[in-house]
């Protein structure tokens, strides 16, 4: 008997979740149906956005490379052209990386002024990495040592020359050589020393800082 029973209460049981069931369909489905919808609508476009971003990276990519090769084959010019068009419709990092290898090959083609702006330019712009800004600042800096004063020079890397900055060694270095460029051998040679003082300079820095003393010192051109 109590077999019996306990299979007509599963009978029933099943019987209320079928009416339930119908129940909720009913009155729900619109809403039911509309979310299996979006799931699928949110899937393809999962898939469709990650097809689209590999795709643009991947054609990026090319462009890129593609520029690099006319580089490579002294065709800069040409180079040029590929990462201006990149620049202006590359996906992700693409366009940063075209706009940094440009100023490369703008110095490579003899453009020294070009090239000094074009790095300054990505040195100023805020959208770009902080620490992609301060290398474009210091390739700057080091072309403005031929092209430009000292106070061109300066102005792109003087802020760097503190003790906390990880790229004091080399602001201070190109900051001695625009001194000595400049005719200022006092100035130069207080920047050369400030390197071989610093117990945390590279040796290959803190090597060519001491051969410009040396020079310094030996010129006695230095108050």
């Amino acid at each position: 008997m109590v077999q019996q029973d306990d299979s007509f209460i599963r009978e029933v049981n099943d019987e209320l979740r079928s009416d339930q069931a119908k129940l909720v369909w009913s009155r729900f489905r619109g809403v039911i149906i509309g979310i299996a919808v979006l799931i699928v609508l949110g899937t393809i476009g999962k898939v469709g956005y990650d097809y689209w971003d590999e795709s643009s990276a991947s054609a990026s990519g090319d462009q890129f490379l593609t520029a690099m090769r006319l580089a490579g084959e002294n065709k800069p010019d040409e180079a040029l052209a590929q990462l201006t068009a990149l620049e202006k419709d590359g996906y992700g990092a693409y366009p940063l990386l075209a706009r940094m290898r440009a100023a490369t090959i703008l110095q490579q083609k003899g453009d020294a002024a070009g090239a000094a702006r074009a790095f300054s330019d990505i040195g100023k712009d805020s959208s770009v990495n902080e620490a992609v800004r301060d290398a474009a600042k210091l390739r700057a800096a080091y072309i403005l040592v031929d092209t430009g004063s000292y106070a061109d020079v300066s102005a792109e890397v003087e802020a760097f020359a503190v003790p906390e900055n990880g790229m004091r060694h080399s602001a201070r270095e190109v900051l001695g050589l625009a001194a000595y460029k400049a005719g200022d051998f006092a100035k130069a040679r207080d920047w050369f020393q400030e390197i071989t003082n610093d117990t945390q300079a590279p040796s290959n820095v803190s090597n060519r800082a001491q051969i410009m003393l040396d020079l310094i010192a030996s010129s006695g051109k230095a108050a």
